[in-house]
């Protein structure tokens, strides 16, 4: 079997594997950076400026989630855990690991069935993100992690391609005694994850160590999963050339069980089923990824030169539910894709202040290559047809399996983004950042399949776009910001986007245009006191040539524009710390997102032709209009304290809107204990999860083809566990 040889061999050692290029650290800002102690906390950012910044001088939505708030009773897992704090941003658990999160920024993401598309992601600096726009955050390695920054709205531009918004989380490298930490958690449908890190260093080195592994039985049949992550840093901190730091990152998972959505009827029935075709074809996947990178940082007088590198492999095997009379029609790339993705990139820019003026130019290059493979999901002794009324099991038809190879294709994705930004402080009130960043995105696909000149799918497509940005601060006291920014957006289609043509058949869609966006923000924030912070955003976007399906056919999803969308909306939160004791959070958001055109869509599969009509205001799919997050802590001396609650409204499924998930709201409580045992200071928590023992629905599959939707969330869960540093 080819593909299974390429996915063996593709070069993912598990010790060995990436992350860097460390956009994203506290603890090399400068000292004089630092507030001053009567000062309240200043948040440090980077991903808007790329240089070290209180938020109240930055014009752009931006956060950060500390090491505690993401450690804190929590299983480390799922960045759904924290994220959902953040106003805007939407983190979905399908409880489905062979599909990953589906995240969403201001709506920006929603439409994506599987992994992470339109948003940028980065760890330590290094893109989780390819050039053609589709992401995973499946090796983010949260139990290593220092923060977490994400940013949103105009300025999120200046990282490209597909940049509705920006992850960027980074692991902790300094200089300290030698030490560690051993943790393990355990709970519901038989969860564990077991973690443990060691680092340390002297002044000019540093190290770290991070490896962790996590099971799970699932809470629906066929949902059982498990994954290992492996994280190794060095920094070099004072060589003759600069700063130097190395880093290595490598996740492996093997059979991740896909369980599917549920049509209407079934989520009615029973919504802890799982769709007899998971089972008949026995739907999951397998996935091992590798990265390596180096960041180097060298002063330059007035200014440093940064430069990172990185490089990596990931291999994909996806076994779908396609049915097999439709996986044998001539055209039909089979039911099992096979992915091996060789990806690597070089990021150098350099930065100059003149004390008036921050500026920094530098370029982006990144490439992937992709050898695409598609089998069927069965085998038959009879190389005729396949009747439709065919069974798994019966008449020698055995289905699960790697059958014939129906596809081989090479893709590549090369996009080179020269950028420029700079900042100019007029006096100490105001603040003017301005940027530009020119993209282009190159996508080939070589057929080594069909080699006939009238079946050979081989072709070729090219994006470019002028992403400029602008924003403006106003320093109203020393507390207090208000700002005004915009940006323009550019997304290309993915590779899986464009690997279908309209009528389900394989190869290049080159009719697909990049979707091009207008953002506008206006904001206010405020540090009102060393316990009290708020900020208020108000959001408008204008998107032309937005990507949504068109066709569904033989398994498959063909993609095709539309002439406008709009989202416009607001967010807000605040922060206070009343006491020692007591901490309280809350954050909401409201977005109308929704289609500004008229457009022609299908429904049930097959359908090559779209004839249904979406109305011109129907709201986009996945994107909730109104969600809100509230926390309350007490610190007792005995242990510490929290309840969660999270809401958000009704979830449509299609761009047809007629079907919709209601709305939900869940209640969370943790607690936690430091104990004393000798020179250990060992770290209890339990919590507990969906309180209220809910039925709702914790995420939707976008447009799907059989009409099965809905993805239910777990009702009432617990989890212990226990953090031993040494």
């Amino acid at each position: 079997m080819v593909s299974h040889r390429r996915f063996r061999s593709t070069p993912v050692p598990f010790a060995l594997a990436l992350t860097l290029a460390a956009q994203t650290r506290a603890e090399q800002v400068p000292p004089e950076a630092a507030p001053a102690p009567e000062s309240p906390p200043q948040v440090i950012v980077v991903t808007a400026t790329r240089t070290a910044r209180d938020s109240l001088e930055v014009p752009a939505s931006v956060d950060v989630i500390d090491r505690e708030d993401l450690h804190e009773a929590r299983l480390r897992v799922n960045v759904s855990e924290t994220l959902d704090r953040i106003p805007g941003v939407v983190a979905l658990n399908r409880q489905n690991y062979a599909q990953d999160l589906q995240i969403s920024i201001r709506g920006f993401g929603a439409r994506s069935s599987f992994g992470v598309r339109g948003l940028r992601l980065y760890v330590d600096g290094v893109p989780a993100t390819l050039p053609d726009g589709q992401g995973q955050v499946s090796n983010f390695p949260l139990n290593a992690a220092e923060r977490i920054e994400v940013l949103r709205g105009p300025f999120s531009a200046l990282y490209g391609n597909s940049s509705g918004g920006v992850i960027a989380l980074t692991t902790a490298l300094k200089p300290r005694p030698t030490g560690g930490e051993v943790s393990f958690a355990a709970g519901t449908n038989n969860t564990q994850r077991t973690a443990a890190d060691l680092a340390g260093g002297s002044d000019s080195f540093a190290y770290a160590l991070d490896g962790e592994a996590f099971h799970t039985g699932g809470f629906r049949p066929h949902s059982a999963a498990g994954r290992g992550i492996l994280n190794f840093r060095a920094g070099f901190l004072d060589t003759p050339i600069g700063a130097l730091r190395l880093s290595a990152n490598s996740l492996e998972s093997d059979n991740a069980q896909d369980p599917m959505g549920l049509s209407r009827g079934q989520l009615q029935a029973n919504p802890d089923q799982t769709t007899p075709e998971a089972l008949r074809f026995n739907t999951r996947k397998s996935t091992r990824q590798g990265t390596l990178a180096a960041d180097l940082r060298s002063d330059l007088g007035e200014g440093r030169l940064e430069t990172a590198v990185w490089m990596g492999a990931r291999a994909i095997r996806q076994f779908q539910s396609i049915p097999a009379s439709t996986q044998n029609a001539a055209s039909s790339p089979g039911g099992v894709i096979d992915l091996g993705r060789h990806f690597g990139g070089a990021d150098s820019r350099a930065t100059f202040d003149t004390g008036s003026f921050t500026t920094t130019a530098g370029v982006d290059f990144e490439r992937l290559v992709e050898d695409r493979f598609g089998y069927n999901n069965f085998t038959s002794p009879s190389p005729g047809p396949i009747p439709a009324s065919a069974v798994c099991g019966v008449a020698a038809l055995r289905c699960g399996v790697l059958g014939k190879l129906r596809r081989d294709e090479t893709n590549t994705a090369t996009s080179l983004d020269p950028y420029a930004q700079t900042e100019a402080r007029l006096g100490e009130a105001w603040r003017v950042l301005a940027g530009v960043r020119a993209a282009h995105l190159d996508v080939t696909s070589s057929d080594h399949f069909h080699t006939t000149a009238a079946t050979n799918n081989s072709g070729a497509v090219s994006y470019s776009g002028l992403n400029p940005t602008a924003g403006v601060v106003f320093r109203v006291t020393p507390r207090l910001s208000t700002y005004l920014s915009y940006g323009r957006g550019f997304e290309t289609p993915t590779l899986n986007e464009l690997a279908y043509k309209p009528d389900g058949s394989a190869g290049l869609n080159t009719a697909l245009k990049a979707a091009r966006s207008n953002n506008y923000e206006l904001g206010a924030k405020a540090h009102l006191s060393a316990g009290l912070r708020a900020s208020i955003a108000l959001f408008s976007t204008f998107t032309s040539d937005d990507i949504v399906v068109r066709s569904n056919f033989g398994g498959r999803s063909g993609y095709a524009n539309v002439g406008r969308t709009r989202r416009d909306g607001v967010e807000a939160q605040i922060e206070a710390h009343p006491s020692d004791r007591w901490s309280l959070a809350a954050s909401g958001s409201i977005i109308n997102a929704r289609f500004d055109a008229a457009f022609l869509t299908c429904t049930a599969a097959p359908c090559v032709t779209p004839t249904l009509q979406v109305a011109s205001g129907n709201k986009l799919p996945s994107v909730p209009a109104r969600t809100a997050w509230a926390e309350v802590k007490y610190r007792a001396g005995w242990a510490d304290l929290s309840l969660q609650g999270h809401v958000q409204s009704a979830l449509y499924v299609n761009d047809l809107n007629s079907e919709r998930a209601a709305g939900s709201g869940v209640l969370d409580a943790a607690i936690e204990h430091t104990g004393s045992w000798g020179p250990l200071r060992p770290h209890f928590f339990a919590r507990v999860d969906n309180l209220a023992n809910r039925r709702y629905v914790g995420s939707v599959i976008v447009n799907d083809a059989n009409s099965r939707f809905f993805e239910p969330a777990p009702t009432r869960t617990w989890l212990f566990g226990l953090d031993l540093p040494f």
